[in-house]
């Protein structure tokens, strides 16, 4: 049986719902691992839009008119694993740290992908109170990505890459 476009929408909206709180349990353990006190922060700061993120979430299925549902994203899980195996992977401060924002912007594109569509999914289904809502969540993700490719740049990878 096909799905209509409301029901591809609010699948993927439960699979974000989902991917987000599997995100709020993981990032203490990011920010507790980094080594570098900037990208340390970095963490801690996402980790208090993540949890805002899930409130935007709640209140999208509240505008929407449906119970709120999260549906297990697979791909966020697969990711959060790959970030904790990465974690105990290396001894060296700044090759830990390297590897840790690796697997992060992997989460982050992950997220900036899913809500691009969300949003113009939401435009395109009429719910444009809900796109504005989630696109301050993807501006969120887009800055997150960037403040960690800085952080990178400016820190850590010359640390890491010494030898090379």
């Amino acid at each position: 049986m096909k799905k209509t476009s409301n029901e591809v929408f609010l699948n993927q909206l439960g699979d974000l719902y989902s991917a987000e709180q599997q995100l709020v349990k993981a990032l203490p353990k990011m920010v507790e691992n980094a080594n570098s006190e900037k990208l340390s922060e970095a963490f801690q700061n996402h980790l208090m839009e993540t949890q805002e993120q899930v409130k935007r979430l709640e209140q999208a299925f509240e505008m929407i008119g449906i119970p709120k549902k999260a549906k297990t994203c697979e791909a966020m899980k697969g990711l959060i694993e790959e970030a904790e195996s990465e974690m105990k992977q290396y001894s060296d401060p700044a090759q830990a740290d390297a590897a840790m924002i690796a697997c992060a912007q992997k989460i982050e594109h992950y997220e900036i992908a899913s809500y691009g569509c969300v949003c113009a999914w939401a435009n395109q289904l009429g719910f444009d109170n809900v796109a504005d809502l989630l696109g301050e969540t993807l501006m969120e993700e887009k800055n997150a990505d960037e403040t960690l490719t800085e952080i990178a740049e400016s820190e850590i990878n010359s640390e890491a890459f010494l030898e090379a």
